[in-house]
């Protein structure tokens, strides 16, 4: 059994957010020590470097939390990790999309400011921003 601080470094995270994941019920409620510290497993360890991992993907907690709960109750989660691993791609990929298309409307408007600068354009506050489309 370890103390929160080992367990967090163990997991490299901190003990704030072993505090956080235990409070929105991720990490199963810890036995204490006879001075009230909470005590950790390395089961515990496990499951915290587990979240860890789910967050670098970027899994939400609520997300990270259905996947612990369906584990704990005997299910394999993978095909349902799978389903939000796609769904996060998709979002993604959307982003990435527009993303692009302002990117695309960015360059065009500079382009447009660059030659009303050369015109002596006249706006009536701000011709780069009026003439974008």
């Amino acid at each position: 059994m370890m103390t929160i601080g080992a367990a967090a470094a163990a997991a490299h995270v901190t003990a704030k957010a072993v505090r956080l994941w235990e409070a929105k019920g991720l990490l199963p409620a810890t036995g204490r020590t006879q001075a009230g510290y909470r005590s950790y497993s390395a089961a515990d360890v496990e499951v915290l470097g587990f979240i860890r991992q789910a967050k670098a993907l970027d899994l939400t907690l609520t997300e990270i939390k259905e996947i612990l709960d369906l584990q704990r109750h005997g299910a394999v989660p993978c095909s349902r990790v799978t389903e939000l691993l796609d769904a996060h791609i998709e979002t993604l990929d959307r982003t990435l999309h527009d993303l692009s298309r302002l990117r695309q409307s960015l360059d065009k408007a500079r382009i447009s400011a660059r030659d009303s600068q050369r015109s002596g354009e006249e706006a009536i506050i701000c011709h780069i921003i009026e003439g974008a489309d």
